[in-house]
This record gives C-alpha cells, sequence and structure tokens, in this order.
C-alpha cells in the first residue's frame, strides 16, 4: 500500500493498493506503442504539446502548489516557484526546438555530413519526492522534445504529486499513453529496468540506490543518467562581499527545509573572515520561521519524512562529539509533524560527519580554512561533486579557481541553481550524465552520423 501522510500533521491523506503486474504491463505496453507514432511528429508538434504542458501548469499552478506542501512539507511560496519553473522549462524548449532539434551540419571531405538525433523509445524516469514535479519535469520535457515517451516512478510518499503529472499531460492532450505512471513497490523496479520496452533509464535519488539502478541499466546496455547526491561547498575567500554571502548562504542552505542535492552543505570560509560570516550568517538563521508550510511567513516547513529527521539528527549529533561547536538549533521541534531546528555547526574539520556525509535537512556546517587554497583543497575533499558556489570580488582569480573545483556546476558569487538553458550534472559520487540544455534532450536520443559522398 502506498500511503500519502502530510509531513506537517502526520496524518494520512490518501492511500494507494500498488499495481498489480498486468497493470503494469499496460502501462508499458501502452507507452511503447504511443512512442512509435510520436517518434514520427515534427518538433513544431512536439513543441505545441510543450507549450500546452506550461498553459496547464499556469492554470492550475495554485493547486498543484498546495498539492506539494501537503504531501512533502516544502513552504508555499517554494512551491510556487518549483511550478513556475517547470512552466518557464516547458516554455524554454517549445520556443528552442527546432534548434535544438537540427542537425548538425560538420565539414567534412564528403560531399555532406552531419550529426542527426533519433529518439531511443521510452525513458524510465525514477524521481525523488524533494521536488515532486521539477524532478519530473526537467526529465520529461527533453525526453518529450527528442521524440520520446516516458514512465515515471516517483517517490512513494509523493503518490498525489505523481498522478497530478498525469493529469497534467491529459488535460495537455498529450498521445494517450505516451506518459505513463508506475504506483509500485522499490523492489519491483529492477524487472521494469530490464523490461524490452524500456530503451533508457533516468534516476534522480541517493547514491546508494544510484548504484544499484546503474548497475542494473548497465547489465542490459541500456543508457542511463544519473544525478545523485552531494555536499556542495560554498566557499568565501578573504576579499568577498561576506554580508552578501551571508544572506545568499542562507538560502543556499535552508530553501526547501534543505532537502536539496544542490543545496550548500559545507561552507568552508577563509579564516580572516570566517567571524564575521558567522555572526552574519546566525543573524539570518535567527529572522528565519519554522511552522505550518501553507503559512507564507514560515520559511521552514517539516522534513518529508521522520526516518529523515531521525538520520539528520544523528549526523548533527555525532559531528558534535567528533568535537563540532554547535551554534544553534540541534534539535527536534516537540509537537506534530517531522519538524527540526534550524541548525548551525561550526569548527567543522574533514574528519567529521557533517563534513563527509550528504546532510540532507535544515544543518550547516562551517569550516575554517587557512586560505584560498587550502579553501580549495577543503572544497574537493568530497566523495561528492555536484555543485559549488565561491564568492570573491576577484573575478580574474575566480575563473582560475573554477577550473579546479571538482563538481558537475561552479556559480561565482551567485547560489548553485538548474536551469533549463544549461546543462546539470555531477561527477564522483554524485553521478554522471547530463539533464537540461541541449545536452539534456541528447541524452536519450541516437546521436547519429550521416556521410554522403
Amino acid at each position: 500500500m502506498i500511503v500519502s501522510a502530510n509531513p506537517a500533521t502526520g496524518v494520512a491523506m490518501l492511500e494507494l493498493p500498488f499495481q498489480t503486474a498486468a497493470e503494469v504491463d499496460a502501462v508499458l505496453a501502452r507507452a511503447a506503442a504511443a512512442q512509435r507514432g510520436w517518434a514520427g511528429e515534427p518538433p513544431s508538434v512536439r513543441a505545441a504539446l510543450l507549450s500546452r504542458m506550461a498553459a496547464v501548469l499556469r492554470a492550475n499552478a495554485e493547486r498543484f502548489a498546495a498539492l506539494i506542501t501537503q504531501e512533502m512539507g516544502k513552504p508555499i511560496v517554494e512551491a510556487e516557484g518549483e511550478i513556475a519553473k517547470c512552466a518557464l522549462t516547458c516554455d524554454y524548449y517549445a520556443d528552442n526546438a527546432e534548434r535544438i532539434l537540427a542537425p548538425e551540419r560538420v565539414e567534412t571531405f564528403a560531399r555532406e555530413s552531419m550529426i542527426v538525433g533519433d529518439p531511443l523509445g521510452v525513458v524510465l524516469a525514477i524521481m525523488p519526492w524533494n521536488y515532486p514535479f521539477w524532478q519530473t519535469i526537467r526529465c520529461l520535457v527533453p525526453a518529450l522534445l527528442g521524440g520520446n515517451g516516458l514512465i515515471l516512478k516517483h517517490a512513494n510518499n509523493v503518490p498525489q504529486c505523481a498522478q497530478a503529472t498525469a493529469e497534467l499531460m491529459q488535460l495537455a492532450d498529450a498521445p494517450v499513453g505516451l506518459f505513463g505512471l508506475l504506483l509500485i513497490e522499490n523492489s519491483k523496479v529492477e524487472a521494469v529496468i530490464r523490461d524490452r520496452r524500456i530503451a533508457a533509464v533516468s534516476l534522480t535519488g541517493s547514491t546508494q540506490v544510484g548504484s544499484l539502478v546503474g548497475a542494473q541499466a548497465a547489465s542490459e546496455l541500456k543508457p542511463h543518467v544519473l544525478e545523485l547526491g552531494g555536499s556542495d561547498p560554498f566557499i568565501v575567500l578573504a576579499d568577498a562581499d561576506v554580508e552578501l554571502a551571508a544572506k545568499a548562504a542562507v538560502k543556499a542552505r535552508f530553501s526547501n527545509t534543505g532537502q536539496s542535492c544542490i543545496a550548500s552543505k559545507r561552507f568552508v570560509v577563509v579564516r580572516s573572515v570566517a567571524d564575521r560570516f558567522v555572526e552574519a550568517f546566525l543573524a539570518n538563521v535567527a529572522a528565519m520561521t519554522v511552522g505550518d508550510p501553507m503559512d507564507r511567513d514560515h520559511a521552514l516547513g517539516p522534513m518529508a519524512r521522520a526516518n529523515l529527521r531521525d538520520e539528520l539528527h544523528r549526523q548533527v549529533e555525532r559531528t558534535i562529539g567528533e568535537g563540532g561547536t554547535l551554534l544553534v538549533g540541534g534539535g527536534m521541534i516537540e509537537g506534530p509533524g517531522n519538524f527540526y531546528r534550524p541548525t548551525v555547526l561550526d569548527d567543522v574539520t574533514e574528519d567529521m560527519t557533517a563534513f563527509r556525509e550528504e546532510t540532507f535537512g535544515p544543518a550547516a556546517a562551517v569550516v575554517r580554512a587557512r586560505d584560498a587554497e587550502d579553501a580549495i583543497r577543503l572544497a574537493n575533499r568530497s566523495e561528492f561533486g555536484l555543485g559549488a558556489s565561491i564568492w570573491t570580488r576577484d573575478l580574474d582569480a575566480a575563473r582560475h579557481h573554477v577550473r579546479r573545483i571538482e563538481a558537475g556546476a561552479v556559480f561565482v558569487n551567485a547560489l548553485v541553481a538548474s536551469d533549463p538553458r544549461i546543462p546539470f550534472g555531477g561527477i564522483k559520487r554524485s553521478g554522471y550524465g547530463r539533464e537540461l540544455g541541449k545536452l539534456g534532450v541528447h541524452a536519450f536520443m541516437n546521436l547519429k552520423t550521416v556521410w554522403i559522398g
């Protein structure tokens, strides 16, 4: 049984039975049949569907955002922003469909040579709960533009958001079956990955699950994209605008109640400005309120599940036991719901839990570096490599530093964020492959060389 429960109250809102094997087979069969027709549609037809999806998202924004908040606890203002971003992504790919799908002509000795993209087939998207619409849209939209179908296996704590995505596709008049929804046990996913009707796999999730899914897809020789965990460094150099950096740091760490793979988690600050940064950071943290995520005045809501809150508390307690300094927070909030106090740990070193592990919740770790060289070393001293943010007034030095930071994205004097116009993904144990941008479309296409003699 799949249960949808409100993390702010703990009250169950909906229970759904798992689909039977026959129902799963029917979803796969419909998707395979629909994709064969969709593959032959020109860019203009594909773009028109994406435009209709944008319109449906905007028309239902209030309802969809409330569903996100009720099902996984995201503050309502952020949930509304998530839906708006989904619509903008549909717009971007619709507006640029012809350009993205155009053959790339290459000068060779041939009379004519080019690279053309053909769809692979049906993509299985295994998506997480923390951005229940956005994570799906950022995989679905490029896949559709590329001529593919998509089957969604969403996290089982957000089934209503999964159903709302299916409703979105129906209201946008997508070909019947082109988008399919699986409501199944996690143990049943491997059989779907191995099914001959699945051509490729996309997963956003933990490193542990990514290792399993990657191995299963690879054993079937199926292309796959893995966007996994992160422990992003937020690097503050000695010449940074410390007040600006500290203000941005709060959003970088605590958006979505800290439950984001690209949230800054390790605040690597050069010692000469560390005290100033911490003072300003704490002042901004103190201004945040925690409570009912439907209340627009609350910056932080509950964590999505009780076990996630328990794991975060374990990491905080272990870090304190290892010598970290608790500056604020560090405990659960009594009462109903999965609330946790916004937490700041100082004097964190590279051998401590909050440095080594991904902390998926409202807890920040301040790491003090000797100088810029030490800051870059500490930033790279991680098994993860998703994103990084560096703050400095010296842009020439920043251009040098970004080439040395081991991450899939580096933002200078800005928060790490995904954007439909540029590729997104990580290295090391943060995964591989890219979503979004032109590369996100090509991830699930056969880039075919054409040579005309």
